[in-house]
């Protein structure tokens, strides 16, 4: 079933994307920045969601006197704002317009007030059982912002980044979401992540599934909370001629095989090497050279130029890492369903 279907937009509920990580510290923010940049480089129109009461999603594209500006006036062009009437009881989630990156990227401000929401989508999610229409609006909130904005924007992917936790916020977020991205690390940290992150999908799938059966309010929005795996991107690991060096090789073995097992439920088909198992959506390496210079000059690490200091080595680290997130990026179009020119 189609998210609203408005005639100058494409997004679908199919293209809607969350990316969350069973552990912080892996690079999901930077994923999730690079590749709303790379799918609007592609020709599409992409919205970029920051549900991480961090913000750090929206500190990479905004400066930060712009940033606090809104903040102190606690405009509804935030997150948080266009929530707050509704977590507040003071009325439904506002109309919000998006802060146009450039013309096929735009954002959905993050705001530190998100945390404020926590305890209202918790309390609520009960309550749906009792088919109370105000619990209803609550835990689709998310998803009805995200559909005004996408519509507005014209979007055909959206893209939303959540904090490294399994809490009421990021359960609200997911429900929206139709595919689930993981990025993960090559530790044990990450592993045990997974044991956690897939049953928890599942129990909040079948979950909204029933409460779906009791919603009391005819023409409200609500998400389907299909949450399906995508598939996973291994972050900041070391690679030699595209294989995972020594000390990152004894995790990295294991990640297939949790991941079949605690994501998808197919332990027997897991393949025994990563760069076999067709899940795996990218092995990604670590820019660190290009970080700082992608940060100062508040663009992705693969548009710098010279005049940004990308000079002498940083030159074709910059193009292998154009192409590595080109790559990343038509994967998932083609795992998702979303046309791409890929020229």
């Amino acid at each position: 079933m189609e998210l609203y279907d408005h005639p100058q937009s494409r997004i679908t509920n199919s293209v809607t994307n969350c990316f969350t990580a069973p552990k912080g510290g892996v690079g999901k923010t930077l994923l999730v920045y690079h590749l709303a940049q790379m799918f609007a480089d592609l020709g599409v129109h992409t919205v970029a969601v920051d549900l991480d009461p961090q913000a750090n999603l929206t500190s990479m594209f905004m400066e930060e006197d712009e940033l606090e500006a809104i903040w102190s006036k606690e405009e509804k062009r935030t997150i948080y704002g266009a929530i707050r009437p509704l977590i507040e009881g003071e009325g439904d989630v506002a109309e919000i317009r998006p802060e146009y990156i450039r013309r096929e990227l735009s954002l959905i401000i993050g705001d530190l007030s998100l945390s404020k929401s926590e305890d209202e989508l918790s309390s609520q999610w009960p309550n749906c059982l009792d088919r109370k229409p105000r619990a209803f609006r609550v835990m689709s909130a998310i998803w009805r912002i995200v559909e005004q904005v996408a519509r507005y924007a014209k979007a055909e992917i959206a893209l939303l980044d959540v904090g490294p936790n399994l809490g009421a916020l990021n359960r609200s977020a997911l429900i929206a979401a139709e595919h689930v991205v993981v990025p993960l690390a090559p530790d044990m940290y990450s592993l045990q992540g997974l044991n956690n992150l897939g049953p928890t999908l599942r129990r909040w799938r079948e979950e909204w599934r029933e409460r779906l059966q009791k919603n009391p309010i005819d023409k409200l929005s609500l998400p389907h909370g299909r949450m399906q795996p995508a598939g996973y991107v291994v972050m900041q690991h070391g690679l030699r001629d595209n294989r995972p060096v020594k000390a990152y090789k004894r995790w990295m073995d294991r990640i297939p095989q949790t991941y079949h097992s605690a994501i998808l439920y197919e332990s027997d088909k897991a393949p025994e090497e990563i760069l076999k198992d067709t899940h795996c959506l990218a092995l990604l390496k670590n820019y660190r050279s290009l970080m700082p210079l992608a940060m100062e000059a508040h663009k992705p690490m693969f548009h710098l130029r010279p005049a940004d200091g990308a000079i002498g080595a940083h030159v074709a680290a910059v193009q292998a890492c154009y192409g590595d997130f080109r790559k990343l990026a038509l994967k998932i179009a083609t795992t998702i369903g979303i046309e791409v020119e890929a020229t």
